[in-house]
């Protein structure tokens, strides 16, 4: 039998369909989620009595057990597989995380295991009915490109709190090496006490920014979340103004994660 039978036969098998039928319960299961977040459970958590800060907190970590909720309900319905290593140095003050981004759930599996994370989202996010509760709630940080948006994150890691940046900005195109804007590392110049690396591969590729969600892979894929060593920005300080330190810090952080998503590749090969 041809491979080009064996996948169309895939796409009817009993498997194949149930995966389907539950990654679209998921994605229900996230929008409700957002709403039921939005109308009742943060109005009743800003009643709780503490300070603007203890209140952020609560919030950030309703999301985060609830991302990571739903990454579990993924895994136990048969959408996904994940692993992930080093989650324990995760989540320290004034830590900048810097991660690429092939999936549409990357940003829900690492706010998952960091539970009182601050993030760079869209600004496109702000005003939608799913996530706007979530995200004004937690007190993220708008992704406008201004330099506004630079201060307020610097200033968030001055003030010890976990930033998760994602510089390319939007999901990795298929088949291409991420392409880093300098923002994270002008970012990490400017306020990040360590900045950690977190690679993210997803296998067989799915959720990109060129499917949509429904053009689920013939087997469920594999999540995999890896940290990596921190890195001190004061040492690209070291070599220049801060706009050179941000460059060869950016610079830096990208031949990281191609030699690293290289090496996953080979790995995804041999097995």
């Amino acid at each position: 039998m041809d491979l080009v039978t064996q996948q169309a036969l895939s796409r009817y098998s009993a498997p194949y369909c149930w995966r389907l039928i539950a990654t679209a319960l998921s994605f229900a299961l996230f929008g409700v989620g957002g709403v039921l977040l939005r109308v009742l459970v943060f109005p009743l958590l800003a009643l709780l009595p503490g300070s603007p800060t203890l209140r952020r907190s609560r919030a950030r970590a309703v999301v985060s057990r609830t991302f990571l909720l739903f990454i579990q309900f993924m895994f136990r319905s048969g959408v996904l597989t994940y692993a992930v290593e080093g989650a324990e140095r995760l989540g320290r003050p004034g830590q900048l995380v810097i991660a690429n981004h092939p999936s549409l759930i990357d940003v829900v599996v690492l706010i998952a295991f960091i539970r009182d994370a601050n993030c760079v989202v869209k600004q496109s996010l702000w005003d939608n009915p799913c996530m706007r509760g979530p995200i004004r709630a937690a007190e993220y940080i708008s992704n406008s490109g201004s330099l506004d948006m630079l201060e307020e994150a610097a200033d968030a890691l001055h003030r010890g709190q976990t930033l998760i940046v994602f510089p390319e900005g939007t999901r990795t195109t298929p088949g291409q090496a991420p392409a880093f804007h300098r923002g994270a590392a002008a970012i990490a110049i400017r306020g990040a006490h360590v900045v950690t690396p977190v690679v993210i591969s997803v296998t067989p590729t799915t959720l990109t920014k060129a499917e949509p969600w429904y053009r689920i892979p013939s087997r469920r894929f594999h999540f995999s979340l890896r940290v990596g060593q921190d890195i001190d920005p004061q040492r690209f300080l070291a070599l220049g103004p801060a706009p050179i330190a941000s460059r060869k810090l950016n610079e830096h952080l990208h031949q990281h994660f191609i030699k690293e998503l290289a090496e996953d590749e080979r790995s995804a090969t041999r097995d």
